[in-house]
């Protein structure tokens, strides 16, 4: 009994960390402790609803349909305490963390239920998002910047991307 509960937890602790790790390596406010520690409790705040459920009768998908509203709720609030203005509040920094934090609540979810293609999927998509996405967005502002013409400087007071990336 106690088996596939120690599984799921240490795949959600695991899956947490891993996307950690590249948090770590760009330097973000977030790491392996923190994406595994979210993951791994929010498996185990669905494990407990679930194991109150069998042990009390309830609908156990209702206890955990609340659980997850309760995680997805929360956990904006540890998303929302990486969310950075810069200084001179036209650039925002931090979303991607947030997001991240977010996703691995999912996964520590997928994680409690055992649904492992679903949290493969969800850690190898995520890991991709993070890897390519940046370079991908760079070089997308690159192309656009290449192609528009030179901007007036009353327009450069509205661009909400900082000084050198524009």
């Amino acid at each position: 009994m106690w088996q596939p509960m120690m599984l799921r937890l240490g795949v959600a602790l695991v899956a947490g960390a891993v996307i950690g790790i590249n948090r770590d390596l760009h330097g973000k406010p977030i790491g392996i402790r923190t994406l595994g520690l979210v993951s791994l409790g929010s498996c185990l705040l669905a494990l407990a609803v679930q194991q109150y459920a069998v042990a009390h009768g309830e609908a156990g998908i209702d206890a955990l349909s609340r659980a997850a509203q309760g995680i997805v709720s929360g956990i904006g609030f540890l998303g929302a305490g990486v969310i950075l203005r810069t200084a001179d509040q036209a650039h925002v920094r931090g979303l991607t963390t947030a997001a991240t934090i977010w996703v691995c609540a999912a996964i520590g979810l997928a994680c409690a239920i055992a649904d492992w293609p679903l949290i493969l999927m969800g850690v190898v998509g995520t890991l991709i998002v993070l890897i390519i996405g940046g370079p991908l967005e760079k070089a997308i502002h690159r192309s656009i910047d290449r192609d528009t013409p030179h901007r007036r400087s009353s327009d450069s007071t509205t661009d909400s991307r900082p000084p050198d990336q524009r």
